[in-house]
């Protein structure tokens, strides 16, 4: 990590995010825009985004976890919009910054879970998803900004199971009845592979 790296202003949160992950026994990633930098090319993001594999009745014991790592919640109800949409949202109080922790039990996201890697970011260490399933995350999100973290990923990294991910995108697509999830992540792997 260089002096002007964009994740720079996010290490505390992810700090503090990565150490709620270790206390839940390392069962979720640190996944967004902050992943996307350190396995694509790095740029500017506002949040930092984690999902943990947890269910909507844990709700309560993360939001006390989180809060002794200096996550508040920025919402009044934070607790009963997480059991309606799965998001905890929070913010780091030193510096302001937004986490939004998913949770997740999908079989697809316990996979990610297990098949995730820690990464040095300067003086700690943070899990995130294997290129592949910060793939598919993104390709499910589908904003602009995911697409283009998709090109930069599948840019940087050399040894991609396209076989994976073509599998997770085609369930999703057919799942959420949007089939363009895969014909528009095809039409990325092709213009950059």
């Amino acid at each position: 990590m260089t002096a002007t790296d964009p994740l720079i202003p996010l290490l505390a949160p992810i700090q503090a995010l990565q150490s709620l992950i270790e206390q839940f026994n390392n069962q979720g990633i640190i996944i967004g825009g902050v992943a996307a930098s350190i396995l694509g090319k790095p740029r500017l993001t506002a949040d930092a985004d984690a999902m943990l594999l947890l269910s909507v009745e844990d709700v309560a014991e993360l939001l006390t976890a989180a809060q002794e790592k200096g996550l508040s919640p920025r919402l009044p109800d934070v607790e009963a919009f997480a059991r309606r949409s799965r998001v905890v949202l929070l913010r780091h109080e030193k510096s302001g910054i937004d986490v939004d922790i998913s949770l997740g039990l999908l079989p697809f996201e316990i996979e990610a879970v297990e098949r995730s890697q820690e990464y040095d970011i300067g003086s700690f260490q943070v899990r995130l998803p294997a290129p592949e399933d910060l793939i598919i995350l993104k390709a499910v999100a589908h904003r602009p900004k995911d697409m283009l973290d998709i090109e930069a990923v599948i840019a940087v990294q050399d040894e991609l199971d396209f076989g994976r991910i073509r599998f997770w995108v085609q369930q999703f697509a057919e799942a959420l009845e949007m089939p363009e999830l895969w014909t528009e992540l095809e039409a990325i792997i092709t213009k950059v592979k």
